[in-house]
């Protein structure tokens, strides 16, 4: 079945809080017994990360709420579709069944789609309970149209994480929105999307800070609505980032919001040590990912691992190798052992991080 992430995702969470409720006031029922079957074939394609790492986490919940051992698989070839379906068969005896995520782009060859095509049957057919999801980049339509792609879309779920039309975007957040105890008016949606200049992480991650901001509300009444004016003040005064906040700008490729944080956190005199410490976090995990390393034995969170790997995107071996020379001089900027102030070393590694080049390295 194809369908796109604005439908599918809504689904999966509704159903997901209906198995958490049911689970909570009946800790002895199975939660097999009350789950919408999450087995078989599924592919979320898109050029949206965010969307991707969504529709994983909403998959995750169901899978841990059944039971599921879950294993990760990075297609380094199109030989790696064989240790994917190997990780299918693997179970241990406390797991109900097996979930694994494959990422990358290599596409099964005409064996190991015959072999997908018969696990899809089988989960169909209630066979099989183990699930495997696939997250790689936007697909055209004769991609579509390839022997690989029908399992997904005739026998799994195919899954288009892009977004077409600005009205997606808010469907989107609105679920979102909702999930953090948050309802906007019409006028609110409007400010928030002209404030975050439509973005989706930059709006999402919005959203996250309002739900801390008025937390003693949520609280209380378990949901609030906010019109434009609440929103204006709340953002007005929560408008100050974090080095936090640097490090998602930079992972997401924003260079125009990296400048605009770079210039708040030096003008509200945020120590530099702190922010080269950010810097040196995220290329050091850049540059093992770029290594071939398992973004899970390095330390990566799952909700940014899709973050890291559009950095990775951006980057060539011979731009990383220059790193440690920059933050090297970073460091000696910040002593105060050469004259190049600091700042401007700062901005142009955060910069190069994010895909921008500044100066030139060397």
């Amino acid at each position: 079945m194809q369908d796109t992430f604005v439908n599918a995702y809504p689904r999966l969470q509704k159903s997901l809080q209906n198995e958490l409720t049911i689970s909570q006031q009946n800790e002895s029922q199975s939660a097999a017994n009350s789950s919408m079957s999450v087995a078989g074939l599924w592919l979320a394609h898109g050029d949206e990360p965010l969307l991707s790492q969504w529709l994983l986490d909403a998959l995750r919940g169901h899978w841990q709420q059944q039971r599921y051992a879950i294993s990760r698989v990075e297609l380094a070839s199109a030989k790696t579709w064989q240790e994917a379906l190997a990780e299918l068969g693997s179970l241990s005896l406390f797991d109900e069944a097996t979930a694994v995520v494959v990422t990358g782009n290599h596409k099964p060859d005409k064996a190991i789609t015959a072999e997908l095509e018969q696990f899809a049957q089988e989960a169909q057919a209630g066979g099989n309970s183990s699930s495997l999801l696939w997250l790689t980049g936007k697909l055209d339509k004769r991609a579509q149209k390839a022997k690989w792609f029908t399992p997904f879309a005739t026998l799994g779920h195919a899954i288009d994480c892009n977004l077409y039309q600005e009205q997606q975007r808010q469907q989107i957040l609105q679920v979102q929105a909702q999930q953090f105890g948050l309802q906007l008016s019409s006028e609110a949606w409007q400010l928030l999307m002209s404030h975050t200049e439509h973005n989706l992480l930059s709006a999402y991650q919005t959203l996250w800070r309002l739900s801390y901001l008025f937390a003693p509300k949520l609280v209380a009444s378990g949901a609030i609505t906010l019109n434009a004016d609440d929103l204006q003040a709340a953002l007005v005064s929560n408008a100050h980032f974090s080095v936090f906040d640097l490090s998602d700008a930079m992972l997401a490729g924003n260079s125009a919001q990296v400048v605009k944080i770079i210039d708040q956190l030096k003008a509200t005199d945020e120590p530099t040590p702190l922010v080269l410490w950010t810097l040196s976090k995220d290329m050091r995990l850049v540059a093992q990912l770029m290594d071939g390393q398992d973004p899970n034995s390095i330390g990566v969170w799952s909700s940014k691992q899709s973050l890291y790997q559009s950095a990775c995107r951006r980057q060539s071996p011979a731009d990383v190798a220059k790193w440690p020379d920059l933050l090297f001089r970073c460091d000696q900027a910040i002593k105060g052992l050469i004259r190049q102030p600091a700042w401007e070393l700062l901005l142009q590694a955060a910069l190069l991080l994010s895909g921008q080049r500044l100066f030139a390295v060397g």
